[in-house]
């Protein structure tokens, strides 16, 4: 047993295996006092290894923070699957199909913007404010290239990827935005907790812009679309 915080949260973790406080090191808080405790039962393990060969200590982990971000809801805060950059004390998110190349576009950030560093390569918090604005937080689950650190910036953008025979970009339509973010948010669970994301996912639609990127594998795609998305933070 132990405390991790995420996203100003304090979270009680009561694992089986040691795999997870581990993998949850930098985030670890001192002390057992926390807003709420989450666990793993051995037939959710045992439904989540038949989905994969992936160990029971890996499945535990994965069953626990998708219980973690049902729960979390109510703190106004929501997983989306996407990967975060943050430069310069901002923070840019880029959500995409399965094997689009969310991951190849967070390496050409890397390469060619300067200060940039990755939030969360994969499963990132994110949580409405008083203001209406949205801050990312970084995660312990954060993909398979363990891309990210325990660090926050304000949310400045989001932009989908998709990709393209030349490099372009555009604003994305509202309409667009919300079919393409159910996609990307977890809206598995209780109906309170899956209603209450949904109320998260609007306040996200209007924190700030949206992009479609339609690109190839190249420099250019990263700073054209870093280029796109400084000018127009909001």
């Amino acid at each position: 047993m132990f405390v991790i915080e995420l996203a100003g949260v304090r979270i009680r973790i009561e694992n089986r295996y040691p795999y997870i406080e581990r993998q949850c090191r930098a985030f670890v808080c001192e002390g057992l006092q926390a807003a709420f405790s989450v666990s793993a039962t051995p037939d959710e393990i045992l439904e989540e290894a038949n989905h994969g060969e992936f160990s029971d200590a890996y499945c535990e982990s994965i069953c626990i923070y998708r219980r973690i971000c049902e729960k979390i809801a109510d703190y106004n805060i929501f997983l989306m699957h996407s990967s975060v950059i943050e430069v310069d004390g901002c923070a840019y998110a880029f959500a995409a199909k399965s094997g689009v190349g969310k991951s190849t576009h967070t390496r050409l950030w890397l390469k060619n913007i300067p200060n940039a560093r990755v939030l969360n390569g994969d499963k990132p918090l994110y949580r409405l404010e008083e203001d209406g604005s949205i801050t990312a937080f970084g995660t312990p689950w954060n993909g398979k290239e363990n891309w990210g650190e325990n660090i926050s910036a304000p949310l400045k953008g989001v932009c989908f990827i998709e990709r393209g025979e030349v490099n372009s970009i555009r604003r994305a339509e509202e309409g667009e935005v919300i079919s393409r973010l159910m996609h990307q948010l977890y809206l598995r669970g209780e109906r309170g907790s899956v209603n209450r994301r949904l109320f998260l996912m609007d306040a996200l639609v209007r924190a700030v812009p949206y992009w479609v990127l339609s690109c190839t594998i190249s420099d250019e795609a990263a700073l054209i679309c870093y280029d796109a998305m400084r000018k127009n933070n909001g």
